[in-house]
Formats: structure tokens, C-alpha cells, sequence
């Protein structure tokens, strides 16, 4: 079964095709810079690689863009579009509703939309990936992969705010947790390599967008992102953890209004607030050069990571692992470092030669005398996605 994937976000299309159920990736893709003249497309198949710029002003286009690619006799996957059976979406914000995998229909779309506000950056891309595909794959099921549904397992203890009950009971008012695909794929992979089904995990995602989880026995049983995805860690673009207090006040005394305060809290604050600049490794390097805000940002993220491993290891009352994942928290060897620091009380001491070792393999960075394991799993949210939607479909 040839399963197409598409992570739709607010300016980028990621795509692979993937053979299922032996897990043959064929090809993978991205549309970078959507509504841009200068867009990039990139397309590789085994190890030719092929990538141009033009102007893509939509997703529409994009996604015409890369149907034609893999349609296309020298570098494609497919002889005609009725080869893929099955369209798999990542969807950012599942609500309450979703608890798993589904097959989109108008009621799954209808529910995507209702939930636009809480995920602002992510659902409104999601909906259109879907609604596009459908016009062009009109022979494949269009399947939904929420990030929130690994989450649903989390106790009541862990989902639900302290205001009145009517809130989570009228209103669906909870923390709902995000990032599910990757710490479902990466906490799995862990306990395969450990060889422990009873393990009590700390999974790290740490990309543009950061969250942490805290899995007991392959069940989330916590996530720094709550309600939406903008709390818990200090990330690219998003604030993380605030006190309420600072909203009202941008509110009230500097007359911001809500749009405007989520917009500076979504869009203008972590990282890129602190520093100016949103990616990591422009960050790093102008820290390296002596930029005092970019030094004291590293800091900040490492020291609010440190802060959730704590309490983490508290309601697991233990730990055996420690996960680092996404495209910071594989390749960053600084934040790791940073983030194992002065953690030696919770036996947690990180081999600074083995952290430093590039590899796309699964492996251990902790010292011999470590107690818990400190790995690199990289994620793969794609392969993720294709074992969901040839298990819903077979």
C-alpha cells in the first residue's frame, strides 16, 4: 500500500511516500516558503536530489507541485495518482473529540476547524493539506493523525485546570498535550532498545516547537503543552510558560488587544523574542561570538527543560531514561549539555565525548557511572503516520 504523507504548516508542505507495511520510504519532499515568489521545493528519491526555487502562492499550488513531481517519469514514485491508497494528515489539535486515528469525513473537517483558535499556527494549514488532497487524490482515503491523541491517556490529575468544573465540562477547557506523533514514535522506540515495557520515560522534543512528556509504561501520562501549544518550554517563536498577570497587564495598561497579545506571545517571543533571531543554530553561533542575549537565551530554554525533567521525575517517582529528539534536540549537542547540567542529585550525568558524535542512529550519550540513560532517538513523524493509517485501513 503506498501511503502518501503530508505535514502541512502555515508556509511549508513536508511529503514522503511510504510502502506499507514494509516501511519503504520511496521518496521525501518539501515546499518551503509558500505564498513567496522565491519558494524552495526540494524532492529527493534514494540519493538523487532535486530541488528548484519558483513562485508557489498557495498550498493549492504546492501540492500540484509535488503530485506533479511524483508523477514524473524520471524522478517520481507513481504512474498515475489512483497508485496512492491512502493520504495520511498531521493534525496539530484534536480536541477532546479525537482519541485516535480517523478517516476524514465532513464531521472530522468540521471539528479541525472549530478548534482554529487553539491552534492558530497549525489547524488552519492542516484543514486546507486535507481539502486540497481531496480534489487531487480522489480515489485514496484521507486519513487524520491528531498530535493530541497520544495525550488522552494523561490522568484528570494532569488535563484539568483549577477554575470552575463548568469550564472542562461545558466548555472542553483541559490541557490537552501536543507533539503526540513524535513522543509516541520516540517513547516506543525507547522501550524496544531498553528492552522495558515498565519504564518510566522522560521524552525531549526540542524543534522550532519544544514540548516534554513523562511516559509510564508507553502511556502519556503528561505534556508540557497544555490547552494550545504555545506553553511549558521557551520556544522558537512561542513564549512558553507566563504568569497570567503579564496578560492582563499588556492588556490593560498597554492597551494591547487579545489578538495582538496572542500574536506577540505566538509569534514574536521565545527565542526570536529574546534574541531576534527564531533558529537555534544562528542563536549559537552569534553566542559563541559573544552576543550577551543569545547566551543568556540558551541558558533560559536549558534551565525551564531542567525545571519540567525535575518534576517530571517526581510524578513518575523515578526515571530510567531521558530522550532528546526533533531537529534541536537531535543535532544541538550545546542544549543538550546545557539541559543535563547540575542534574547528578536525579543521576543524571551526560558523557560530553559521546554527545558529541554525530550519528542518525539511536544511542547513548551518558556517562558510565549515569543511573539513567540519557539517548538520541531521532524522530521520524512520518513513518509514525503511515503505521497509523495502514493499521486503521488493513
Amino acid at each position: 500500500m503506498n501511503i502518501l504523507i503530508i505535514n502541512a504548516g502555515s508556509s511549508s508542505l513536508k511529503y514522503q511516500v511510504i510502502e506499507m507495511p514494509s516501511e519503504n520510504v520511496k521518496c521525501v519532499g518539501l515546499v518551503e516558503r509558500i505564498g513567496m515568489e522565491d519558494a524552495i521545493f526540494t524532492h529527493q528519491k534514494n540519493n538523487q536530489k532535486h530541488s528548484e526555487t519558483l513562485s508557489i502562492k498557495n498550498h493549492e499550488i504546492g501540492l500540484q507541485k509535488i503530485t506533479k513531481t511524483l508523477l514524473d517519469t524520471k524522478i517520481g514514485v507513481i504512474n498515475s495518482v489512483e497508485e496512492i491508497e491512502a493520504v495520511g494528515h498531521r493534525v496539530v489539535h484534536g480536541g477532546s473529540k479525537f482519541s485516535k486515528t480517523v478517516i476524514v469525513n465532513k464531521e472530522v473537517k468540521d471539528n479541525i476547524r472549530n478548534l482554529f483558535d487553539l491552534a492558530p499556527l497549525h489547524n488552519p494549514a492542516n484543514l486546507t493539506g486535507i481539502e486540497i488532497a481531496e480534489t487531487i487524490f480522489t480515489t485514496a482515503k484521507q486519513i487524520a493523525i491528531f498530535d493530541t491523541a497520544f495525550h488522552q491517556t494523561m490522568p484528570k490529575e494532569a488535563y484539568q485546570y483549577a477554575i470552575d468544573n463548568q469550564f472542562l465540562e461545558k466548555h472542553k477547557i483541559r490541557a490537552y498535550g501536543f507533539h503526540g506523533t513524535s513522543h509516541k514514535y520516540v517513547s516506543e522506540k525507547a522501550i524496544e532498545f531498553l528492552n522495558n515495557n515498565s519504564s518510566k520515560i522522560i521524552t525531549i522534543h526540542l524543534g522550532n516547537g519544544c514540548s516534554m512528556s513523562a511516559i509510564k509504561d508507553g502511556k502519556s501520562i503528561e505534556n508540557s503543552l497544555g490547552f494550545g501549544p504555545m506553553n511549558g518550554l521557551v520556544m522558537g517563536t512561542r513564549s512558553g510558560d507566563i504568569d497570567q498577570s503579564v496578560i492582563f497587564f499588556l492588556m490593560k495598561k498597554l492597551n494591547k488587544t487579545a489578538d495582538e497579545v496572542s500574536n506577540l506571545l505566538n509569534k514574536e517571543s521565545g527565542m526570536k523574542g529574546l534574541t531576534g533571531f527564531s533558529d537555534l543554530r544562528e542563536i549559537e553561533e552569534a553566542a559563541n561570538k559573544g552576543n550577551e542575549n543569545c547566551k543568556n537565551a540558551l541558558q533560559l530554554a536549558a534551565y525551564r527543560i531542567k525545571k519540567y525533567i525535575g518534576s517530571y521525575t517526581a510524578i513518575l517517582n523515578g526515571l530510567d531514561a531521558i530522550i532528546f529528539t526533533a531537529g534541536i534536540g537531535e543535532n544541538s549537542s550545546l542544549m543538550r549539555k546545557l539541559s543535563c547540567e547540575n542534574l547528578d542529585f536525579l543521576g543524571i550525568d551526560l558523557n560530553n565525548t559521546k554527545n558529541e558524535i554525530r550519528s542518525k542512529e539511536i544511542r547513548e550519550i551518558q556517562s558510565e557511572t549515569s543511573k539513567v540513560k540519557i539517548l538520541i532517538i531521532p524522530t521520524n513523524e512520518e513513518i509514525e503516520i503511515a503505521k497509523q493509517s495502514y493499521q486503521l485501513l488493513k
